[in-house]
């Protein structure tokens, strides 16, 4: 009975391990363009390459507001993947964002498609 415990024992481990590696492989993508979106915004542009046309008029039509929120919270310390979750538009990565000002925000980017973004929000973190 000792043998089977062990080789048990031996089994779940192993398991747990390539669970462990899988969950760790798992990366964002989407930062650089999450990045690039929240500095421009904050000094009052949107970054046209990068968004996709609805994305990019919405942004247009509240860049007032957003460029001042954005500002306030001052330079982006560190951006953390946190997961990516598969949507009917596509792949969306969740990232939390730390500002100089010490807020926290947790931000969606996704909807990939054709190198622009069609997705991107804020959320309390």
């Amino acid at each position: 009975m000792r043998p089977t415990l062990i080789a048990i024992t031996a089994l779940a481990t192993s398991l747990l391990s390539v669970s462990a590696l899988a969950q760790e492989a798992e990366t964002g993508e989407y930062a650089d363009g999450l990045r690039r979106m929240i500095v421009e915004t904050a000094v009052g542009t949107c970054p046209a390459d990068v968004m996709a046309p609805d994305l990019l008029a919405a942004c247009q039509q509240q860049l007032a507001q957003m460029s001042t929120g954005l500002a306030s919270l001052g330079a982006i310390e560190s951006m953390t993947f946190v997961r990516s979750e598969e949507t009917p538009n596509g792949r969306i990565e969740i990232y939390t964002v730390r500002f100089a000002s010490g807020q926290t925000l947790n931000w969606g980017i996704g909807g990939l498609q054709d190198g622009k973004y069609g997705v991107a929000y804020a959320s309390a973190a």
